[in-house]
């Protein structure tokens, strides 16, 4: 009975081994896998983080050359949107530059563009640099349907950015970086979209804009781990 006895523990022994051997491989999987993906997503707070820090960075130097340029320019230190006032750049109605708009693209294209580029960091991480224009939502003489006026103020909005865009190409900018810039150049028209708004009236003046924007590439976990699609 004894012997018989000793066999079943041994064999209830054996069992409990395996049972805790299997335990701990898969305790140590899930360790495994909460590390990694722990390690992803700091990673990817950190790229956020610095990115911003270098965007920021960048800004200020625009801001500094615009001033020394002594061009006056609405920028967020932020995000690094720039706005121009259509006032600066068109006649009235109008999406054919002005002597004056000439003038004020060809000192601010080259410290813009110039700027963002001599930064590796910045550059190799910027999507697009988009041109957009903007309308206020007043309406066209004759003008009765939304719809028309909306679509009126779209053709208007993206002539208007375009003409912004053919024009910085023919500014005195770093021909270094005419292929790049090439590359990552987006036109957009937002019609009245995006009014500015003023103690929540909209400012017709500042709604008519173009804006030079910069868009940064997406990062997530698969980018952090340099999984890019």
């Amino acid at each position: 009975m004894a012997i018989l006895y000793k066999k079943k523990k041994t064999e209830e022994d054996s069992g409990n081994i395996f049972w805790v051997t299997m335990a701990d491989l898969l305790l140590g999987l899930a360790i495994i896998f909460i590390t990694l993906f722990v390690l992803a997503m700091t990673g990817f707070t950190q790229q956020e983080v610095q990115q911003q820090q270098t965007k920021m960075e960048v800004t200020e130097k625009i801001s500094e050359g615009l001033k020394d340029a002594q061009i006056e320019a609405d920028i967020d230190k932020m995000t690094g949107d720039l706005k121009i006032s259509d006032v600066e750049l068109f006649e009235i109605n109008s999406w054919v530059l002005s002597e004056r708009g000439k003038k004020l693209l060809d000192k601010l294209a080259p410290i813009y563009i110039n700027t963002i580029f001599a930064n590796q960091e910045l550059s190799g991480q910027i999507e697009n640099i988009i041109v957009e224009g903007h309308t206020d939502s007043q309406m066209f003489a004759g003008v009765t349907s939304k719809d028309e006026q909306f679509l009126r103020n779209m053709d208007l909005s993206l002539k208007r950015a375009n003409s912004v865009a053919d024009y910085i190409f023919k500014t005195k900018y770093d021909r270094r970086y005419a292929d790049r810039f090439r590359k990552i150049l987006a036109v957009e028209g937002k019609s009245f979209n995006e009014p500015v708004l003023v103690n929540g009236v909209e400012d017709y003046d500042k709604s008519r804009r173009v804006e030079l924007k910069l868009k940064v590439k997406d990062w997530n976990v698969s980018t952090a781990l340099g999984l890019r699609k």
